[in-house]
C-alpha cells in the first residue's frame, strides 16, 4: 500500500508539470491577469502540498509493549524501579474552564496505574483563584475514596464524571461480588463532591463576608478568606490591589505530601468509606500540590508557555522527576496505563534515551456524531502525525506529552552531549536549589525525593520560582523550558527540541490514552484556528524560522515545520477561486484558461489524483471516509475565514510592530437546553468578523447559481453547445463549493441546523429566487432600457 502511495505521488506530480507547463505555453486567457494569478496560485498548491506529502513517504507505526516494561521493571515482591513522573495540569479560568473538568482530570492523574510513590501531580491555576485550592482540597478527600476503588475493581476510565456517563462497561475486576454495593455507594459520594464544588464560589463568598465583618476595618479592601481563617494571596473575589487577575502574588500548596511522608492520607470526609471493603488495596495517594505563580502588569505573562514553565521549576525543588507530562484541565486520562505506555519508548535500549518526548493523540469525547466543524481531525492526529514516526518524530501538540525533563531544560541528547555542561544562572535563575535539581537531574536520578516541607527557606524558594520575575535576565521560554513569543507556544517548543538533535514517538494504543472536549460551535472552532495558524506564521518571521535551523533537524522534519509555518498562505488563492462565481454576473462568457475543455480535464486528473491519495491515506492510517470528508470541508471553511484574517493581522503586525496573535481561552461546553440536548450548544451563532469572507463566498456562489439557472431559461437554447458545455462545467465548481461549506452554511441558521436536511429546502429556494430576479430584471432591461445588457 505505501508504495501505490509513493507510486502515485510521483505521478501527480508528473501531471502538476505537464499541466502547468501546458498552461504556459497556451497563455491564453480572456483575463490575463487572472491567468497570471491562476498559474501563480497552481504553482503554490503544487509547492504547498509537496511539504505536506513528503513526510508520509515513510509512516511507521508504534505500539508500546506494556508486558515487557512489566517484566522488566515490577519487581516480584510488588516495588516497582520505573522512574518517576511530575503530571503538570494548566487551567486558566474557573468560569471557560469549569471546575468540575479540572477535577476530574486530576482524579484520573491520582488513580493511574504508575508506582504511587513514583509520580506527582501539580495542578497550575493561572487565575490564582481560591475556587480552583478549594476544589482541589475536596478531590483529594474525594480521592481516598475514588482512588482504592478503581484499585479494586479495575475501573476505567478513571474519571467519575465520564466513567459513570459510559453504559454497558464489562467488569474486568477481582470482586464481582461487592461492586454493585461499592459502586452505589461511590456514586452517591460522587454526587456529593460535584454538589459541593458547585456550592464552593458561594460558600467562598459568605465566609469571605462574615471575616471581613469581624476582621476589617473602615475602608478596607474586601478580602477573600480561606477555610483556616488566613486571607487568600492570590486573587480575591472582589479585585484590589495586588489581589487581581493578572495581578496577585505567587501561591504554592501541599495538598497531599509524598506517600512517604507522615501526612500523605487526608482525613476522610466521606461517610460511605466505612462500609467498603479495601482489604489488600493500597489506598495511598500520590503528592498533590496546588500552584499559582504571580503575575504583576509589570511583566509579560507569556500566556501557556509560563503557566507550564511555573510548575517545571516548582517541581524541580518538590520531586524533580526525571519526565513530566502536562495535560490541558479538559483533558482526563482514558487508559490507566498511559504512562507505562509513554515508558516503553522512554526506556527503550534501542534509541530510548535520545527520545525526548512521547506525544498521543488527542481525543475528543463532546463532538457530535457526525463530526460538523471537524473536531476530530483524525487526517491530521492519525495521519499526518503518525507518519512522521518514519523520521525524526511528530511534534509537540500542547498536551498528552511525556517530555524527559532534560530535553525541556535545552540539554543536548546524549549522541550530541559534551561532557561540560553548563549550569549557570543565565540557564535557569538565581536560584541554588533550583540549579541542584538540575544538576540531579543530569546525573539521572530516576526517583522522586520527598523534599522537607518544614523548613522554612525551602517554602520561601518554592514562591522564589514562581515569582513574576524570575524569567527576566534568564534563558527561560528562549532555549530553556517551555518557549515564549509566539501563540502555538507547544509547536515552536517541539522544534527547538528537534532542533538539538532529540528524536520524538507517537504512541498510538487500544484504546484512546486521553480523552478531552473540544470547542463546541463554529465561533470557538475558528478562534481555535486562528491562535493555531496565527502561531504559526509568527514562527516563520522569527528567529525559530525551520529554514534556518541548524544541522540536526532532519530534512523531513524541516519540511513539516516549514509546511506548519506557511500552510495559510493558500487561503489566499483560495479565496480567489471561491470568488470565481460572480464571473455568472458578467454578460460575455469569460474564460480563464483557453482551451477551456482540456483546462478542465487537466485539473479533473490532478483533483482526482489528489482524492486517490487521499483514500489510500484512510486505509494505511485507519481512518474513515467521514474523518477524510470533514478534513476536506473544514480546511476551506478556515481557509475562507480564520487564515486570511492571520494573514491580515501578520501584515499588520509586520508594518506596525504590533502585538502577536492574542490567546484566547476556548470556551467549554457547561449546560444543555431543557430537551437534554448535549450539543446545544453547537447550534448557538455567534457572529465575528472572521465569518464575513466565508459567509460572502457562500452567498455569491448561491447568487451565482441562481443567476445561471435564469440565464439557461433565457439564453439557454441560443447557447452553442461548446458554451452550454462550459456552463455545466463552471456548475460543477459551483456547486461542489457548496457541498464544502455545508457545515458553515449550517452553522449560519443556527438552532434549524438541528435537522441538517434543512439545506436541501434552503438552497433550491434560494436559488429560484435568485433566478427569478435575474429573469425579472432581464425582462425590464429588455422591454424599458433596450441599450441596457445583462
Amino acid at each position: 500500500m505505501y508504495m501505490i502511495n509513493r507510486a502515485l505521488i510521483l505521478i501527480r506530480i508528473i501531471a502538476i508539470i505537464l499541466f502547468i507547463g501546458w498552461r504556459i505555453k497556451h497563455n491564453n486567457s480572456d483575463v490575463m491577469w487572472f491567468w497570471v494569478t491562476s498559474v501563480v496560485a497552481n504553482v503554490w498548491f503544487t509547492f504547498s502540498w509537496l511539504l505536506y506529502q513528503l513526510p508520509k513517504l515513510n509512516p511507521i507505526k508504534r505500539v508500546p509493549d506494556l508486558a515487557v516494561l512489566q517484566q522488566h521493571y515490577d519487581l516480584p515482591d510488588g516495588s516497582s524501579i520505573l522512574p518517576g513522573i511530575d503530571v503538570f495540569v494548566t487551567t486558566a479560568d474557573p468560569v471557560d474552564e469549569p471546575v468540575l473538568y479540572t477535577m476530574n482530570c486530576v482524579l484520573s492523574i491520582l488513580a493511574v496505574d504508575y508506582p504511587i510513590d513514583r509520580y506527582a501531580c501539580y495542578l497550575s491555576d493561572d487565575s490564582g483563584t481560591l475556587i480552583e485550592y478549594e476544589a482541589l482540597v475536596e478531590t483529594a478527600n474525594f480521592a481516598a475514596l475514588w482512588v482504592p476503588f478503581c484499585r479494586k475493581h479495575s475501573i476505567e476510565p478513571r474519571a467519575p464524571e465520564s466513567y459513570f456517563q459510559r453504559e454497558g462497561m464489562i467488569y474486568t475486576g477481582r470482586s464481582p461480588g461487592e461492586f454493585m454495593n461499592d459502586y452505589s455507594h461511590v456514586r452517591m459520594e460522587y454526587e456529593e463532591f460535584k454538589a459541593r464544588l458547585a456550592a464552593l464560589d458561594g460558600t467562598i463568598r459568605e465566609r469571605s463576608d462574615v471575616c471581613n465583618a469581624i476582621k476589617a476595618t473602615e475602608g478596607d479592601a474586601t478580602a477573600t478568606w480561606m477555610a483556616n481563617g488566613t486571607e487568600w494571596s492570590g486573587t480575591w473575589v472582589e479585585p484590589a490591589e495586588n489581589h487581581m487577575k493578572g495581578h496577585h502574588a505567587g501561591v504554592v500548596q501541599v495538598v497531599l505530601e509524598h506517600p512517604s511522608g507522615s501526612k500523605s492520607q487526608p482525613e476522610l470526609q466521606v461517610s460511605s468509606v466505612s462500609l467498603l471493603n479495601f482489604d489488600g488495596i493500597d489506598v495511598r495517594l500520590p503528592m498533590l500540590v496546588y500552584m499559582a505563580r504571580a503575575k504583576s502588569p509589570n511583566y509579560d505573562h507569556n500566556k501557556k508557555a509560563g503557566n507550564l514553565n511555573a510548575p517545571l521549576r516548582v517541581s524541580a525543588l518538590l520531586s524533580n522527576a526525571p519526565f513530566v507530562i502536562n495535560f490541558d484541565c479538559d483533558h482526563y486520562i482514558n487508559d490507566s496505563k498511559a504512562l507505562r505506555a509513554a515508558m516503553c519508548f522512554m526506556l527503550d535500549a534501542r534509541d530510548g534515551d535520545n527520545t525526548a518526548f512521547v506525544q498521543f493523540p488527542q481525543r475528543f469525547e463532546n463532538v457530535d456524531p457526525t463530526d460538523r466543524y471537524g473536531n476530530h481531525n483524525r487526517v491530521f492526529f492519525d495521519g499526518a502525525m503518525y507518519a512522521l514516526n518514519g523520521f525524526q518524530g511528530p511534534s509537540y501538540l500542547g498536551t498528552g506529552c511525556m517530555f524527559r525533563r532534560l530535553a525541556l531544560y535545552g540539554i543536548d541528547p546524549p549522541r550530541w552531549r559534551s561532557d561540560d555542561i553548563q549550569v549557570d544562572t543565565v540557564m535557569f535563575g538565581n536560584s541554588v536549589p533550583l540549579l541542584k535539581s538540575v544538576l540531579a537531574a543530569l546525573n539521572q536520578e530516576r526517583g522522586i525525593t520527598p523534599p522537607n516541607l518544614d523548613d522554612s527557606s525551602f517554602l520561601a524558594e518554592m514562591t522564589t520560582v514562581v515569582s513574576a520575575s524570575f524569567d527576566i535576565g534568564t534563558d527561560w521560554g528562549r532555549g530553556v523550558g517551555y518557549i515564549y513569543k509566539i501563540a502555538t507556544e507547544d509547536m515552536v517548543t517541539g522544534f527547538r527540541i528537534h532542533g538539538q538533535g532529540w528524536h520524538s514517538m507517537y504512541c498510538t494504543m487500544e484504546v484512546d490514552a486521553f480523552c478531552g472536549t473540544a470547542p463546541i460551535n463554529l465561533t470557538e472552532r475558528l478562534y481555535q484556528i486562528v491562535r493555531w495558524a496565527g502561531g504559526s506564521v509568527e514562527m516563520f518571521f522569527s528567529h525559530n524560522n525551520p529554514l534556518f535551523a541548524g544541522p540536526r533537524l532532519h530534512p523531513m522534519q524541516r519540511t513539516v515545520y516549514l509546511n506548519y509555518n506557511i500552510y495559510p498562505v493558500t487561503s489566499v488563492f483560495i479565496l480567489l477561486y471561491a470568488l470565481c462565481p460572480v464571473m455568472w454576473l458578467i454578460p460575455e462568457e469569460i474564460l480563464i484558461q483557453r482551451p477551456f475543455t482540456r483546462y478542465v480535464l487537466y485539473l479533473i486528473i490532478t483533483i482526482a489524483l489528489i482524492h486517490i491519495i487521499g483514500l489510500l491515506e484512510i486505509r494505511w492510517a485507519g481512518t474513515n471516509w467521514l474523518d477524510w470528508w470533514r478534513n476536506e470541508q473544514f480546511f476551506t471553511i478556515a481557509s475562507l475565514s480564520a487564515y486570511p484574517t492571520v494573514l491580515l493581522h501578520m501584515v499588520v503586525k509586520l508594518l506596525t510592530r504590533g502585538k502577536g496573535i492574542r490567546f484566547r481561552v476556548t470556551s467549554k461546553q457547561t449546560t444543555m437546553e431543557d430537551d437534554g440536548d448535549k450539543y446545544a450548544e453547537m447550534y448557538e451563532l455567534r457572529w465575528v468578523p472572521i465569518m464575513i469572507p466565508a459567509a460572502a463566498v457562500l452567498f455569491s456562489n448561491t447568487m451565482a447559481i441562481g443567476v445561471a439557472m435564469g440565464k439557461t431559461v433565457v439564453y439557454g437554447a441560443a447557447w452553442p453547445k461548446e458554451q452550454q458545455k462550459h456552463a455545466a462545467l463552471g456548475l460543477v465548481f459551483n456547486l461542489w463549493l457548496m457541498i464544502l461549506l455545508q457545515p458553515f452554511a449550517l452553522a449560519i441558521i443556527g438552532r434549524r441546523s438541528k435537522n441538517p436536511n434543512i439545506l436541501f429546502v434552503l438552497f433550491p429556494v434560494a436559488f429560484v429566487v435568485f433566478a427569478l430576479v435575474y429573469i425579472g430584471v432581464h425582462f425590464l432591461v429588455v422591454n424599458f432600457f433596450p441599450s441596457m445588457e445583462i
